[in-house]
């Protein structure tokens, strides 16, 4: 087909371009005839990629094969490609982008993010790591869920307080429904990396902590997020509703943002109870 023709040409193009941009210091390579410091040679690449020579330059020459997603990864990490460059070359070859990679430990949430949940004022919003710890908050959030602010960083994650704190089973107008959801995407999630110490650990704590938490873990339901409507029983303020909204920004995708978007009524009563 035409389409899978343009996007070889493209793979092609693209990976002889980050091969001749690279320094050859970099890899502890000597300059090249004339004294020429970048550039690698395709054998170089296959050398330290492990990818045969003859299968490397039919890559670069767009030839009509197909390889598989490990030899793909190979020349990406050969080619020393940025994680975006990485997903570029997995997509073009009809593969998945490799976001499982990097999911690092997120202890604070970037500085911009930060500003940008503060930006949003009266809309409760927080920030979650890849382990659903809470990395930042601002202050509607803070007025919506005061223990946030006073959790220890350990304890500060979104699954721990909804089966631990006996102020979020208060809060939640539906808690049984809400922590069966949230449990469902957080599996739905990292159901790839529940052999990671950090996940493993944290379902091990919840399981001694709570018998919901091991009763609906043991269910392995599995579910993606939905917006939705969410009501609150704030011991001040009585009933609020909010609209459940969840954003990831593109260079930080490993972040999630929750944005709650007050009613109309909600945002009248819950901005002055802020203000005061």
């Amino acid at each position: 087909m035409a389409g899978d023709d343009q996007q070889r040409r493209e793979l092609g193009a693209f990976l002889r371009a980050q091969r001749e941009r690279l320094d050859r210091a970099e890899f502890g390579l000597p300059a090249a005839g004339r004294g020429r410091t970048v550039g690698l040679r395709r054998e170089e690449v296959s050398f330290l990629s492990g990818v045969s020579v003859t299968w490397y330059t039919w890559l670069e020459q767009g030839r009509d094969i197909n390889p598989s997603r490990q030899v793909l990864d190979a020349v990406a990490a050969a080619l020393h490609l940025a994680p975006a460059e990485h997903d570029y070359v997995l997509r073009l070859a009809g593969f998945s982008p490799a976001r499982l990679r990097s999911r690092a430990q997120v202890a604070a949430a970037p500085a911009h993010i930060q500003r940008f949940l503060d930006a949003l004022e009266e809309h409760p919003s927080y920030a979650l790591a890849p382990d659903w710890g809470i990395a930042a908050w601002n202050a509607a959030y803070e007025a919506l869920y005061p223990n946030v602010a006073t959790t220890a960083p350990e304890d500060r994650n979104l699954l721990w307080l909804i089966f631990t704190d006996p102020a979020v089973r208060d809060l939640l107008d539906d808690w049984d429904d809400t922590s069966r959801r949230f449990l469902a995407e957080f599996r739905a999630e990292v159901g790839p990396r529940l052999g990671d110490p950090r996940y493993r650990d944290l379902v091990g704590r919840l399981r001694e902590a709570s018998p919901e938490f091991g009763e609906y873990w043991d269910g392995h339901g599995v579910g993606g997020f939905e917006s939705r409507e969410r009501v609150f029983q704030h011991p001040a303020l009585g009933r609020l509703v909010f609209e459940h909204h969840q954003l990831r920004p593109s260079d930080q995708t490993d972040v999630q943002l929750v944005v709650y978007v007050a009613d109309a009524e909600t945002r009248e009563r819950f901005a002055g109870r802020r203000l005061r």
